[in-house]
């Protein structure tokens, strides 16, 4: 994973996921993140982390933004943009990258922070061999 070339596309992502990181609900780790998703129709859903002092029902920006375009129907995620605090590029973590999963290996992946550099690339390669709806059959509807 290397810094890439960015779409026009990406960086409207980008841009929609440092809004998002703006909203975050981050009062104990004070590391706010936020996350937009593309759906394959073009329309941007965007999420950022929420906090609770039971650290169990905290949730992250990315699951935010997933569940936010499931519940207006997107069942085709194309892109990811994740942006969080510092200069490394903010990565999804084990719980999201697997939520993602669920919508397409080929799903392309765009981390940043604040700063420094930008690094695209695609879940297959941060999720590799992994589990998904493929692997229970076929599936109704």
């Amino acid at each position: 994973m290397a810094e890439a070339w960015l779409r026009d596309e990406d960086e409207a992502l980008l841009a929609a996921a440092r809004l998002a990181r703006e909203r975050a609900y981050a009062p104990y780790s004070r590391f706010p993140v936020g996350a937009a998703v593309r759906a394959a129709d073009g329309r941007i859903f965007q999420g950022c982390n929420i906090e609770n002092a039971s650290y169990g029902l905290t949730i992250c920006a990315e699951r935010v933004a997933v569940f936010q375009a499931v519940a207006a129907g997107v069942r085709q995620l194309v892109a990811v943009a994740v942006v969080g605090p510092g200069d490394e590029p903010c990565r999804p973590c084990g719980a999201c990258r697997q939520v993602l999963r669920e919508f397409g290996l080929e799903m392309r992946v765009i981390m940043a922070g604040e700063d420094g550099p930008v690094e695209v690339t695609t879940l297959d390669e941060l999720l590799p061999r992994s589990f998904g709806p493929d692997h229970l059959g076929p599936q109704p509807g």
